[in-house]
């Protein structure tokens, strides 16, 4: 079990007060992850098998404006989730993800915390409402910015 990453997830807003055991589950789903300014952490309609939470750096995620253009729709940044796609089937990005400023973060591999969620029922229903959360939230951001793209 990866019972150094326990700390760390401590401090994210999203899972500051899950119950020990459900930390370590997810503890043992993460590894840590680097990414440089101008990488993608993913691309939209690729598999999501995954999810991140930004410990330092900033995250655009981008949507296809033309062939060859796409437009920001929104940035992340420090302490924020990164990815819910893993989450609802088909699991394909509805985002791509570039790297602004050098990105630390936490990856969690989708497959093994669905798997988890799937025994557990009360860590899948905590996963589930606090993704839901921010997938409100960033629906609500994101919106008008998409909105005006296609104007």
């Amino acid at each position: 079990m990866k019972t150094t990453l326990k700390p760390i997830l401590k401090k994210q807003n999203l899972l500051h007060d899950l119950p020990e055991a459900h930390l370590d589950l997810l503890a043992g789903c993460a590894a840590n992850a680097r990414f440089e300014r101008g990488d993608y952490m993913f691309r939209i309609d690729e598999p999501a098998e995954e999810f991140y939470l930004i410990r330092q750096g900033r995250v655009a995620l981008e949507l296809p404006r033309t062939r060859k253009e796409t437009a920001v729709v929104q940035t992340v940044d420090e302490n924020s989730l990164l990815g819910w796609s893993w989450l609802v089937a088909p699991y394909r990005w509805h985002f791509s993800a570039r790297v602004m400023e050098p990105v630390l973060a936490l990856r969690f591999d989708g497959k093994c915390l669905r798997a988890k969620a799937e025994k557990d029922h009360e860590l899948g229903y905590e996963l589930y409402r606090r993704f839901l959360g921010v997938v409100a939230e960033r629906l609500n951001e994101t919106l008008p910015q998409v909105v005006g793209l296609y104007r």
